[in-house]
């Protein structure tokens, strides 16, 4: 690795794409069963989890990646906003 670079890029390769993909779902399902906005704020704290991912690997994502993420972005947004309100 370079000097330039930063460390996250690297760890987020070496992950298990299974345990992400499990860890994620089990989030998710906690965060769209809990009432109220308890429910909404995991729900947009997911959706921020979900853009800081999307911003570290824009550059390397292609077009229709980024376009399905933007939408699963959206969603989650729209889902947090509605179970607040």
């Amino acid at each position: 690795m370079q000097r330039t670079q930063s460390p996250l890029p690297a760890r987020l390769a070496r992950a298990n794409p299974t345990t992400v993909f499990l860890v994620t779902l089990v989030l998710a399902l906690v965060a769209f069963f809990t009432p109220g906005v308890v429910g909404g704020l995991l729900t947009l704290l997911l959706a921020a989890a979900v853009a800081a991912l999307l911003v570290t690997t824009w550059s390397v994502q292609t077009v229709p990646t980024r376009a399905i993420r933007l939408v699963v972005l959206t969603l989650l947004v729209t889902a947090g906003l509605a179970k607040l309100l």
